[in-house]
């Protein structure tokens, strides 16, 4: 979830350009055609994925500051919570990982307001606001990873949060020959999407939980531009109910 200035948006590579009226020479990108408005392709979004060994379920900062009413809430944040719910059964089911992140703020956070940061306080270390949303399953002895944790540690991915021993989530992937994972939370635009990219980058699979999902969206665009970086990357969109994964 945001623990910083918003990023600005990345330039486009030559994947984000594909299909944009752009054709490729040895000599790079050529404009063959204006580029039309962008829309979600389809085949991206994959029916009936099944569970396998070498999977894992990421919850990603579900954490009462984050749902309305809280200090940085985000609109419809709590519907996320009953597909995410039966994700979570249907992992621990199968006996795989199910791993969640947090926001873990000291209270003089850089990316605080009194900080010159932009958001205002919000899941602050031991603070009611910091703890996951009751309605939120956990598993039992649950992998827990902070990020943000640090005075001056403007931390938006996951993937280098770290447990309570001080070991990254990064080595936790490795040490349980975890390939793939599945990732949901909040926020669309912010937390779970640089998650979701620095796990391809590490070479990763992902599959993004859409409707377990939602976005800050301090522009109205930004939650398709963040599913869109996220596909071009290579992560595969997918809702909860076109997973072949329950009873």
């Amino acid at each position: 979830m945001p623990a910083g200035q918003p990023e600005s948006q990345p330039a486009r590579n030559n994947r984000d350009w594909m299909g944009d009226g752009y054709s490729f020479t040895s000599h790079g990108a050529i404009l063959t055609r204006p580029p039309e408005p962008p829309a979600m392709n389809p085949n991206l979004l994959m029916p009936a994925v099944t569970l396998k060994a070498g999977d894992a379920l990421l919850v990603i900062d579900v954490q009462r500051d984050f749902m309305p009413g809280g200090a940085l809430g985000i609109q419809e944040g709590q519907l996320i919570i009953p597909p995410l719910n039966r994700v979570i059964t249907a992992f621990l089911r199968q006996r795989l990982p199910v791993l969640y992140s947090r926001d873990w703020h000291p209270a003089d956070h850089c990316s605080f307001q009194a900080q010159g940061g932009p958001w205002p306080p919000h899941c602050v270390q031991n603070s009611t606001g910091a703890a996951f949303d009751a309605r939120l399953d956990l598993a039992p002895k649950p992998l827990i990873f902070s990020k943000g944790q640090h005075r001056a540690e403007d931390q938006y991915s996951a993937f280098l949060a770290e447990d309570e021993g001080g070991q990254p989530l990064s080595a936790t992937l490795r040490r349980q020959g975890l390939r793939r994972l599945f990732v949901a939370g909040l926020a669309t635009d912010y937390c779970v999407s640089n998650t979701a990219l620095d796990l391809r980058r590490a070479g990763y699979g992902v599959i993004v939980l859409t409707d377990a999902c939602r976005a800050v969206n301090l522009d109205p665009d930004d939650e398709r531009l963040a599913l869109r970086r996220m596909a071009g990357a290579g992560a595969t969109l997918v809702a909860t109910t076109d997973l072949g994964i329950y009873p």
